[in-house]
Formats: C-alpha cells, sequence, structure tokens
C-alpha cells in the first residue's frame, strides 16, 4: 500500500510561484525520461543520456509550438534523490512559462504531484529515513542559523543514527529473550536477570538524555515568545524600538498608550525571539484598554518566559508581579529595572539593570535573554538534538516500555512479559526513523511540505 503511488510519473514546480530568473519543474517516476523527451528538442534524445548530465533544448507542446529554451538535468535510478528517473527542466522564471511546460507533460500522461510527495517517494525508496524527511522541511523552514545547523544535523542522520543504535541494542536483548523462550524446556539462559537490568538502564539513561534535548530543540527550531509586561509607562515599547533599532510601538509619557499588543521578532546570536509589546496591566474604566489588558494577560500565559519591567519612579509591582507569577509557572520572569539614565541609584531590585534610551545594560539582558531561551545546557554542532514533538512522544513512549520491562524482571515474571515490552520500545524508536509507520503518519508528515518538495 505504501509504495502503490511509486507506479506513476509525477511533475510540479520546484521553485516559489511568482516571477523569477528561473523556474524548476521536477519530473519522477518510471516514465520521467521518456515524458520528458517527447516534449524536448535537443541536440540528442534524453532516452540517451547517462545519468547527472545536463542537456539545452527546447519545450514543443503537442501542437509543435514551443513553449520555451530550457536546460534540461537527467537522473537516473537509483542514483537520485527519488531514488527514481528523474527529470528537472529549467525554464525562465515566468509563471506562465513553468505552466505551459507543466501542462505539455501531463499531456503525457505524467500527474501533478501531491506535497511533499518527491520526499516521500524519496523514504519509501530508502534514500532517506523518516527522521532525515522530516528535516528536508526544517531545512527548507530554517529562520536562523542555529535552525539550520539543527535541521542540516538531523538531515545528515545525526539522530538517526543515535536512534537506531539504541533500537538495535533493544534488538539484541528481546532476540536472547526470546530465544530462552524457545529453549524454556532445557532451561537455557542466554543472559542473566542483572545483565538485562543494566543493558535496560543504558538504554534509559540515553533516551533520557535525548529527551532532555528537546526544550532546546524547540527554541532552536520555532524560538521563543517573550512578552514584555510593567505598569504603564516604564518603558516597554521604549524598549521594543530600542531592540528593534527602530521606531515600531508608539512612545509617550501618557499611560495607556499602547492598547493592543504589538509583535515583533528579533534574532539573537541565531536564535528566534518573537517580543510580544504589552498594554501596562492596570485597572481602567477605558473600555479599549480593558481590552488591551486582557490582551496583555493572554500574552502572558502564551509566552516562554516573560520580562517584568519597573523603574525607579513606578518602583516594583508586588501586586503586578504576584499576578504574573499566576499566569505562568513563577520560575519563566526575568525581571528589568529600567531607565537607569534617569535615575543611577538603580531603582527596584532586579536580575538586569538597562537604558531603553542610551542602550546601557542592553547587553547583559540580551545574555540573559538567551540563557533563559536554552537553559544551561550547552550542545555542540554535531549533537544529537530532539526538536520534533513526534519524536518526542515516540521517545517518551520507549522508556516507558522500557521500565515497564524493568519493573516486570525485578518481579521475576515470565519473559514473555518481558519481551512484549522490549518490542514496544523497539517499535516506538522504528517510528522516529520510519522502520515502523503506518499510512497516516506518513499522510500527516508529508501533507505539511510544499508541492514540489
Amino acid at each position: 500500500m505504501l509504495n502503490s503511488l511509486n507506479e506513476d510519473t509525477i511533475t510540479a514546480i520546484a521553485t516559489p510561484v511568482g516571477v523569477g530568473a528561473i523556474a524548476v519543474i521536477r519530473v519522477s517516476g518510471p516514465e520521467s525520461i521518456i515524458a520528458a523527451d517527447k516534449i524536448f528538442s535537443g541536440k540528442k534524445p534524453l532516452s540517451e543520456a547517462p545519468s547527472h548530465t545536463i542537456h539545452y533544448g527546447k519545450i514543443v507542446d503537442l501542437k509543435g509550438d514551443q513553449v520555451d529554451d530550457v536546460l534540461v538535468s537527467v537522473f537516473r535510478s537509483p542514483n537520485s534523490y527519488t531514488g527514481e528517473n528523474s527529470v528537472e527542466i529549467s525554464s525562465h522564471g515566468s509563471p506562465l512559462v513553468a505552466s505551459r511546460i507543466i501542462e505539455t507533460l501531463l499531456d503525457q500522461g505524467v500527474r501533478l504531484a501531491e506535497p511533499g510527495e518527491f520526499t516521500r517517494r524519496a523514504f519509501l525508496n530508502g534514500r532517506i529515513d523518516l527522521a532525515q524527511a522530516e528535516a528536508v522541511a526544517d531545512v527548507i523552514n530554517s529562520r536562523t542559523d542555529a535552525a539550520l545547523r539543527g535541521a542540516r544535523n538531523q538531515l545528515d542522520g545525526i539522530l538517526s543514527s543515535r536512534v537506531e543504535l539504541l533500537r538495535t541494542s533493544l534488538l539484541n536483548i528481546s532476540s536472547l529473550i526470546e530465544l530462552e523462550l524457545d529453549f524454556a524446556e532445557e532451561d537455557i539462559q542466554f543472559m542473566n536477570t542483572s545483565q538485562i537490568l543494566i543493558k535496560i538502564d543504558e538504554i534509559v539513561l540515553e533516551i533520557n538524555k535525548l529527551l532532555g534535548t528537546y526544550s532546546f530543540g524547540k527554541v532552536i527550531k520555532d524560538g521563543i515568545n517573550v512578552a514584555l509586561v510593567g505598569k504603564p509607562n516604564v518603558g516597554k515599547s521604549s524598549l521594543l524600538n530600542y531592540l528593534l533599532k527602530e521606531s515600531r510601538a508608539i512612545v509617550s509619557e501618557i499611560p495607556g498608550t499602547t492598547r493592543d499588543v504589538i509583535i515583533e521578532e528579533i534574532f539573537v546570536e541565531g536564535i528566534l525571539f518573537r517580543l510580544s509589546d504589552t498594554a501596562g496591566i492596570r485597572l481602567t474604566q477605558d473600555v479599549i484598554e480593558q481590552e488591551g489588558v486582557r490582551r496583555s494577560r493572554q500574552a502572558v500565559k502564551d509566552a516562554d518566559f516573560v520580562i517584568f519591567l519597573s523603574d525607579h519612579e513606578s518602583g516594583f509591582s508586588g501586586e503586578l508581579y504576584s499576578e504574573l507569577g499566576k499566569l505562568t509557572d513563577g520560575k519563566r520572569i526575568l525581571r528589568v529595572t529600567n531607565k537607569v539614565d534617569l535615575y543611577p541609584s538603580m531603582g527596584p531590585d532586579a536580575e538586569v539593570y538597562i537604558s531603553s534610551k542610551t542602550g546601557e545594560g542592553i547587553h547583559e539582558l540580551l545574555r540573559l535573554m538567551k540563557k533563559k531561551a536554552i537553559g544551561s545546557e550547552a550542545y555542540t554542532e554535531n549533537a544529537a538534538v530532539v526538536s520534533n514533538m513526534r519524536h518526542y512522544k515516540a521517545l517518551e513512549e520507549a522508556a516507558k516500555s522500557l521500565l515497564a520491562a524493568k519493573d516486570s524482571l525485578m518481579e521475576s515474571l515470565s519473559g514473555e512479559f518481558v519481551s512484549v515490552d522490549l518490542r514496544k520500545a523497539e517499535q516506538s524508536l522504528g517510528e522516529i526513523i520510519g522502520t515502523v509507520t503506518t499510512e497516516d503518519i506518513l499522510n500527516n508528515i508529508f501533507s505539511k511540505f510544499c508541492i514540489g518538495k
């Protein structure tokens, strides 16, 4: 069932929609070279072309009209992205030209590709595993250097290698236990209980290490939401403008200037921060400002952490800080005192003192923001990091199954019980790299891809 689509030859534009210098139309499947050959006019037929060669010519439609001058790249199975015969047609970047070429291919019996179908075929044909396939989308969607490095590591198979190693260890243990069951009457033991427990503990430890990277991986991949909160006029909008290096939010001495949540993005050493400049949280009779305060509270709930801004003049608001503690877990609040250029005596107790006017203390603020975002853990360039919720859940399930197997061993239960839980753990790990999968999982993953990938 999973390989049924591979009987078709598919096509789609692989470059972004719109006007550009070139457009690339991708074709893949058993008839891809033949179909392209029927609409291509060059010095020699594409059917005679070796793999990984490029050919200049013209695309001609069924009426014999020339559509465009093109370069056609030929990739023969199994040495292509999908593992199938593939062709990539590079034309001028007119949407009309690209559309005409695709229409001409459809006339040859080629069908339009579904979202992510090229990468799906690469997975089904063993060119990449499932974790690597998901990393393709992450590479495409990367917005920071850190996100790109993380996606590249996953695409290069660093996470897959770790998972496969753990899975192989589990297979070795469960195989020995199942072998013992076959020789139960002879009372042969291939591995004693203490050895199995040690092996399970080692695997659980490695899984927990991977699980521990998720917070860091999620921040690197998706960025982090930060709410700027404080009493009116403490300088929230001024801080946002300083960090953005532009006048994005209105700054005024009149309290209540900010009526809505303003969301902007900054990058700090490869990490994306989404800053929400909130309305000052206070009691007010102004209906519009009340809505702004309501939205501010929601922004705090949705934030990964909060910058709680005070100044010497307004002082530290214990009431507001207490409310923030209820809206968050209390550990996600970074206390900052602003306007130290006006009040050198520092004012309210804080983790960092800044001036959003002169920039004093901003470097230290950014350092603390990064520390809050990624925690104290540091990971090397080539470390296996989990950034995908599907992977995280699968690892969690594997750890639970292993602990259940450990309990069965310690209670001296039959090897059947231990074997079942070990197999469950192995299947959970297999779901990450695609050795165990379902049509629903694949559809869910690849439906999120763009059409030409």
